[in-house]
């Protein structure tokens, strides 16, 4: 993002409208959906086997990555691409958009890096939770 928003307003706006619509595709979109729809899986798995170690670190990190990186991209970064979209790069209004955009889609990118870092040392603390329970029942 630093370096698009060191282009002309204009050049900015179009390289971003073309990441947007090359990055809506079956790859991007499998891995989205596919990580959402496991950690809901795994947050479902852990309230029903709450008192197993590691669960409630599955929770936390299922958590994490639903709100923090799932919700964000949905309710945030998605309508920030759509407006995009809809502006004339060399419009006025487009770049007092690209202006906002610059600042709001990357602090909310940053929210989503963040949880899904966050998330990802639960997952692996769960992980070892997991293996030392069962090397401790041995």
């Amino acid at each position: 993002m630093k370096g698009l928003a060191r282009l002309p307003a204009p050049q900015g706006i179009a390289a971003m409208q073309s990441i947007n619509v090359t990055a809506v595709a079956p790859p991007l979109m499998t891995t989205l959906f596919g990580s959402t729809a496991v950690c809901l899986l795994l947050a479902i798995y852990s309230l029903v086997f709450r008192p197993r170690g590691g669960a409630v670190l599955l929770l936390i990190g299922s958590l994490l990555y639903l709100i923090g990186a799932f919700l964000t991209t949905v309710l945030f970064n998605v309508p920030l691409n759509n407006a995009l979209a809809r502006v004339d790069p060399t419009s006025i209004a487009g770049a007092r958009l690209w202006v906002r955009y610059l600042a709001t889609w990357s602090a909310w990118n940053h929210v989503r890096a963040a949880s899904a870092i966050l998330a990802s040392a639960a997952f692996a603390l769960a992980m070892v939770s997991s293996v030392i329970e069962t090397l401790c029942a041995s």
